[in-house]
């Protein structure tokens, strides 16, 4: 298997590195995206980007550019749509830009069914036939895979799994509907709701902080802050109830849990998988493992460079 480049446009960093077969990262580098610069300046920071770890993965020549990004996207045309997390960025044609860059086919991906690709193939779901994959970070993605085969959808977006809604007429959501996971289960959430409560009045040890996050709601609700563990358990709850949903619709051998809010680890998977092994259908609840992610940050250059590597292996056909 030949390597290939990488490259992952995000709100706040863009990542790049050569993936070889083996699903490893070589020549890994980080920028910042700086979304407000627009796209011509951040695609060319992002092409040097590639290149620099190019030169320093010191490989064989790469064969393809897999790219991945937040959606709406195209997987057909390689165009970005519409993302929200770079505003401004309308029918961006990205792999015919990367083409241009490197003179190499390209393909595009959306992040999180990249990082489930990228889980499937090398990290937690390694021998395993049907996954879901859930990022919990700023948001809430996710990705599928069923017998053994990567899940898109019909226009290339499937997979959004944030959006399964947990309570309706609740919270909106970033997507404009009221009471989506998302909506509780993000790190944007969680951070959101400790400052609407400490702003009505409560007290709390969070109040010693001046903009709460989601990691800081986490350590105080281990320590016991009865605000802090009130959030952290609807946390738990939106999440538990929203996987027990697609175990009982998809009945996968594993759900993997990915994203920054994972770092909390046992605080956050041991009441979720309890809640799954509780309410989803028995035969199920039996079949289904809810295990961390372990690829960590790298994960959707890792996806995208398995992206890549199919569409060379592909062609080869």
């Amino acid at each position: 298997m030949p390597p290939v480049l990488s490259l992952d446009i995000g709100g706040t960093k863009l990542a790049a590195g050569v993936v070889t077969g083996d699903g490893l990262i070589h020549g890994w580098q980080l920028a910042p995206t700086h979304r407000e610069e627009g796209p011509r300046a951040v695609l060319t920071r992002l092409f040097d980007l590639g290149r620099k770890a190019i030169a320093e993965a010191g490989l064989p020549e790469v064969a393809a550019v897999g790219i991945s990004c937040g959606g709406p996207l195209n997987t057909v045309t390689g165009v970005l749509e519409c993302p929200p997390h770079l505003p401004g960025w309308v029918d961006i044609p990205i792999c015919a830009l990367a083409t241009e860059a490197y003179g190499l086919p390209a393909v595009l991906e959306n992040d999180a069914t990249a990082a489930a690709l990228g889980e499937f193939r090398y990290g937690a779901g390694r021998g395993t036939s049907t996954m879901l994959y859930l990022t919990i970070s700023t948001g809430v993605g996710g990705g599928s895979v069923i017998g053994g085969r990567l899940h898109r959808g019909a226009a290339g977006n499937g997979g959004e799994l944030g959006h399964v809604m947990v309570r309706p007429g609740g919270r909106r959501c970033s997507c404009g509907r009221m009471g989506c996971l998302e909506a509780y289960a993000s790190g944007t959430s969680i951070a959101e709701r400790a400052w609407e409560a400490l702003a009505a009045g409560r007290t709390s040890s969070l109040s010693a902080i001046e903009r709460p996050t989601a990691e800081d709601v986490s350590r105080a609700a281990e320590a016991g802050d009865p605000l802090a563990v009130e959030i952290w358990d609807e946390t738990t709850w939106a999440l538990g109830s929203a996987l027990t949903d697609l175990v009982n619709a998809f009945e996968p051998e594993l759900v993997v849990l990915g994203g920054g809010v994972t770092r909390s680890g046992s605080r956050l998977l041991d009441p979720v998988a309890a809640a799954v092994a509780r309410d989803a259908m028995p035969p199920a609840a039996r079949s289904a493992r809810i295990e961390l992610a372990t690829l960590g940050a790298g994960v959707c250059v890792v996806g995208a460079g398995a992206v890549a590597h199919d569409l060379v292996t592909g062609a080869a056909r």
